[in-house]
């Protein structure tokens, strides 16, 4: 008996907004262009050892670096099953990002939350709640063209601390970057030069889904990156330390399903931006929760609560609420200004995406 698979398919709207004032430089032109060089030709007097200006010492032009940051990727057992090429007795997941990725490629930096682990298949390849997904899913994602997935989020301990450390190895060994989970205690905080712009990035999740005993106490305080105040402050002054231009913050947090982030939240973000963090980028709630600009010591700074589903099986049929559907990727651009040696969020762009689900080929 033929089995119906099914696709899950990530599709752009056509709708794309840009967020931030672009900014304004005026150049001072005097009125009278003329009487300076009439003033020179008309001057007895002979000028000296005119100083000459060292081209060393001129201010570099600005430099600009891209970040592009998408919610949740998440396999659940429908897309595993519609993947399935019986054929060849493979997996591909790359048709899922085919409408998407010239906008991942496009960024000098490109991040997602991974949601689920690849334990390997010796492990019953399953979804929520548990999930374990085949490898053939972070080939899909180096095919869209990420270049770093964050790993610390309730579902890192879903097969244990085989899934965790076998994700972590999948993950490398296709030359991406992981961040939020670790094999060995790791005390540096991760850093990119990108366009001479240094940025820090750093991931935390609240939690583990009652997973946490799978690892001893020692091993989770170096395996796992819990939301931690004292932890998180201490990170990011490390970072300024290293002279980190941004500090980027991704986050796990939040209540699922609701479309307004909670009071924790909203306290901790502003209390992450106080301790010098310019960006936080948040998931786990699997549906948009709105943005905003916070100034602070005369700078702004981001925070989006939930940028909702990338890409999921989470809809209006298979649990009534059709706002799972949903997601945000968005694309920051940062600047760095050598004359006023800051560097600035120059401008934000959202790209919202819409999960669509069909079938095809009898899949």
């Amino acid at each position: 008996m033929k089995r119906n698979h099914i696709y899950i398919i990530l599709s752009i709207l056509i709708i794309s907004f840009l967020v931030v004032c672009n900014f304004h430089r005026d150049i001072y032109e005097p009125e009278n262009k003329t009487s300076l060089t009439e003033d020179v030709f008309q001057s007895d007097e002979i000028l000296e050892d005119v100083p000459v200006e060292d081209p060393s010492e001129k201010v570099p032009e600005n430099t600009q670096a891209t970040i592009l940051a998408t919610g949740d990727i998440m396999f659940h057992k429908p897309q595993i099953k519609g993947a399935y090429d019986e054929n060849i007795g493979k997996y591909d997941f790359k048709h899922n990002f085919e409408y998407v990725k010239k906008y991942i490629k496009s960024a000098d930096l490109a991040v997602a939350n991974f949601e689920t682990v690849t334990a390997g298949e010796d492990i019953p390849y399953s979804g929520f709640p548990n999930f374990n997904s085949p490898v053939e899913t972070l080939d899909a994602i180096k095919y869209a063209g990420f270049h770093m997935l964050t790993t610390s989020n309730n579902h890192c301990l879903d097969q244990g601390k085989k899934g965790l450390l076998n994700t972590i190895s999948a993950i490398e060994e296709r030359g991406l970057i992981n961040i939020g989970t670790y094999k060995e205690p790791v005390e540096d905080i991760f850093m990119m030069d990108i366009n001479n712009i240094k940025i820090a990035l750093l991931s935390y999740t609240y939690g583990f889904n009652g997973m946490g005993y799978t690892l001893t106490e020692e091993e989770q305080k170096y395996m796992v990156r819990k939301i931690d105040e004292d932890r998180i402050e201490n990170d990011i002054q490390k970072a300024k330390d290293k002279g980190a231009d941004i500090v980027v913050v991704f986050i796990h947090w939040g209540n699922e399903y609701q479309r307004e982030p909670s009071e924790e939240q909203i306290n901790l973000g502003r209390k992450m931006v106080q301790w010098g963090a310019n960006i936080i980028l948040g998931s786990h709630p699997h549906v948009i929760q709105r943005s905003e600009i916070i100034q602070y010591n005369g700078k702004d700074n981001y925070i989006i609560y939930s940028m909702g589903n990338f890409l999921s099986n989470q809809r209006r049929e298979t649990m009534d609420n059709k706002y799972t559907e949903d997601g945000v990727m968005v694309k920051l651009i940062l600047e760095k200004d050598y004359s006023k040696k800051q560097t600035i969020i120059q401008d934000i762009e959202y790209i919202p995406t819409w999960v669509r689900r069909y079938k095809q080929d009898g899949r």
